[in-house]
């Protein structure tokens, strides 16, 4: 059965889950987190690197590090915000206005998808290691308002990464089943999920494995960075007024800035204050300059008002849109890191007059429930079912520039809706049909999502010809358009794709260039295991030759330890080249005559011992050991000394026990011991002259 894992695609971190057993499980990474950071890197050496190891170089290279990466994902450049550009790396727009990721390490420009497609494979990557089979398909949960453009791109950044992405999941959604997995209720519940980089908020109806969702809304522009960025400002506006110097303008102090607020927002969800130290963050005329400073929970709070205002509205507009007071909301789910923050959870209190539930883990429970999600798809979950909707109403673009709504915000889906048009003008031959997203009146205040024309409508007066054009929503929420001229049979359609930062072409390119980096990376990582197999085992023969030398002596083995000894250093002189110089052939020859020198020298070794090893040579290194244990060598020769060599102790002893009280004397004594002669056997002859012998 094809395995499919579940992925939470964030702005801050991802996760990635799979169902085993009947149950979701979270899958820690190679470095041991369950969390693996969205962040992906490039060192001097243009060596890519993704999650923990991107993190750890943020500070020390900011231009080559790129973090809330998802803020750009579908999205173009004339739609950014300031916020959205705070970042310090460089970002650009290109001729077709789309965003573009500048890397001076690798001299590229990189589409946002390129670079989540990295965070995306090492997810799938660690996963695979995990249950020890590759992985090629996956559900990947985006926020619910993301827009069509935004899906596109987030399926285009799983194509990039060689995955077949089954399904774009709502993250309120997916939070959703993994909160009523295996539960027979009925509730009313709102999923309040606060990311990174996004907002939103789920109505959802859960009645007996049935998940239907009944209205949403968000903003994908606001999320924990933006309160992070209120504690950067503060710190930064202090320094400013103090030293006369912007910090703002310095990458790396900038960076150092956002890692001690992020911080410094986590540590009070649980404290009233903390403390922020940032020694050398600048240097001025007197020398370096430090920020020693702390922050109360208060005055933090002081700075988001506005903020929690944000928050507050669309889950008032979602009450609105499902018809639902806040007292019939049954239960209430916290999703997102964000939600620890004790100002957002009595934001929620305010709103809906009930305890948030605590029995999921915010950062875990969007990937549970897409691995939830995969169950159902591969038919290992059967009693489940999801009723999604579409986040944002989709319409044409009319004659004065009004945009005509087929599909509403909150229509479930998958749906097919279709209208009929006609020509504005006398013998139009040709329409052209511009899509687009949003809830404004007029077409330019709402989201292109993409144009396409219809052509060889037949010369007709105004209004006389007759268009169709239809609409369709996959359960992805990806929509499909198609126009249809009824007179001739004519049709016309395209998937859009108008939100996307690639090409078709491009990413077709950029997958050929995947399969070939992919090529290359494997045969670079056997020859870096080549060469450190090379190490480990060049130390493993010098000890064993070392060892050998020992029990064996110089004579015992000698040809192979001469034998081990050579191969040891025709493999040290090769290794001095350095790793780059060396020849993968050549390395595994020397490798295969080492193994081949350490299993001749082995076998030596224990044929000696077999020969020397005898049962009486056994009994007697017993019976030594026991003795070494007991006494040591000195007391031994001094007790055998008296005791065997001189009748004198003997003497001495009688009369020692002579002395003792009757009760403590022993009831036999041993005669006096027989005298070693110079031929060492024992005599009762004694005579100062073989005394004197033995002696010498």
């Amino acid at each position: 059965m094809e395995r499919i894992v579940g992925i939470d695609l964030g702005t801050t971190n991802s996760v990635v889950s799979i169902l085993e057993g009947g149950q979701p499980q979270v899958i820690a990474n190679v470095e041991g987190t369950r969390t693996t950071p969205s962040v992906v890197g490039f060192t001097r050496e243009k060596e890519l690197l993704v999650g923990q190891l991107a993190r750890r170089q943020l500070v020390l290279n900011p231009r080559n590090t790129f973090a809330n990466l998802k803020r750009f994902l579908g999205r173009n450049w004339d739609e950014l915000d300031n916020s959205s550009m705070f970042v310090p790396y460089t970002i650009r727009a290109n001729d077709q206005g789309n965003i573009r990721v500048v890397c001076p390490a690798t001299e590229r420009e990189y589409a946002p998808e390129e670079l989540i497609a990295n965070i995306l494979r090492k997810l799938v990557d660690d996963a695979a290691v995990y249950i020890g089979a590759s992985i090629e398909a996956a559900v990947i949960t985006v926020p619910a308002y993301f827009n069509d453009a935004q899906r596109q791109a987030t399926r285009n950044a799983g194509r990039l990464a060689g995955l077949e992405v089954k399904r774009i999941l709502n993250e309120p959604t997916a939070a959703a089943l993994a909160y009523g997995f295996n539960k027979n209720v009925s509730k009313n519940v709102l999923v309040f999920d606060l990311g990174g980089g996004t907002f939103d908020v789920s109505l959802l109806r859960v009645t007996n494995g049935i998940f239907s969702v009944k209205a949403t809304c968000g903003d994908t522009q606001l999320g924990g960075n933006d309160f992070d960025r209120r504690i950067v400002n503060w710190l930064s506006n202090d320094f400013e007024k103090k030293y006369g110097i912007d910090l703002r303008r310095d990458r790396q102090a900038m960076q150092r800035l956002m890692e001690a607020a992020e911080k410094a927002k986590q540590e009070l969800s649980g404290v009233q204050n903390t403390p922020i130290s940032l020694p050398f963050i600048a240097t001025g005329p007197n020398g370096p300059l430090h920020i020693e400073t702390t922050l109360e929970r208060h005055t933090f709070e002081r700075f988001c008002p506005d903020l929690l205002d944000k928050l507050r509205f669309p889950v008032q507009q979602a009450l609105l849109d499902a018809n639902l007071s806040s007292e019939d909301i049954d239960d209430v789910i916290l999703v997102g890191g964000s939600t620890r923050l004790p100002m957002v959870q009595e934001l929620v209190r305010t709103l809906i007059p009930l305890e948030p539930c605590q029995s999921v883990n915010p950062d875990e429970v969007v990937a549970m429930g897409a691995a939830i999600q995969a169950g159902i798809m591969t038919g290992e979950l059967r009693d489940l079912m999801l009723n999604d909707i579409t986040p944002l109403s989709l319409g044409l673009e009319t004659i004065g520039g009004v945009m005509k709504v087929l599909l509403p915000r909150n229509t479930p889906i998958p749906v097919r809706k279709s209208d009929i048009f006609s020509t504005s003008q006398a013998n139009q031959s040709s329409v052209e049909i511009h899509v687009l997203q949003g809830e404004r009146q007029m077409a330019v205040d709402n989201k292109s999502l993409g144009r396409f024309r219809l052509s060889g409508i037949p010369p007709a007066p105004r209004g006389v010809p007759q268009v169709q054009v239809a609409f369709d929503i996959d359960a992805n929420g990806l929509l499909h358009v198609s126009a249809t001229d009824r007179t001739t049979g004519r049709e016309q359609s395209v998937s859009i794709q108008g939100g996307s930062n690639l090409t078709e072409s491009e990413i077709k390119t950029l997958l050929l260039e995947a399969e070939e980096k992919a090529a290359e990376d494997k045969i670079k990582k056997m020859n870096i295991n080549r060469y450190n197999r090379a190490l480990t085992l060049l130390t493993q023969g010098e000890r064993r030759l070392r060892d050998a030398a020992i029990e064996l002596g110089p004579m015992k083995g000698r040809q192979q330890q001469r034998a081990l000894e050579s191969c040891l250093y025709s493999l040290e002189d090769l290794l001095d080249k350095g790793f780059e110089k060396q020849v993968p052939e050549e390395l595994d020859l020397m490798l295969k005559q080492l193994k081949e020198a350490l299993f001749d020298l082995n076998q030596t070794i224990t044929i000696e011992r077999e020969v020397e090893f005898t049962p009486m040579k056994g009994i007697r290194n017993t019976l030594n050991s026991i003795k070494d244990e007991l006494i040591t060598e000195d007391e031994w020769d001094s007790w055998d000394r008296k005791r065997y060599r001189t009748g004198e102790s003997y003497n001495e002893g009688l009369r020692k026990v002579e002395r003792l009280p009757e009760e403590f004397r022993p009831t036999d004594t041993f005669d006096q011991p027989k005298r070693k002669s110079n031929r060492g056997s024992y005599n009762q002859d004694y005579t100062p002259w073989d005394e004197e012998d033995f002696q010498r």
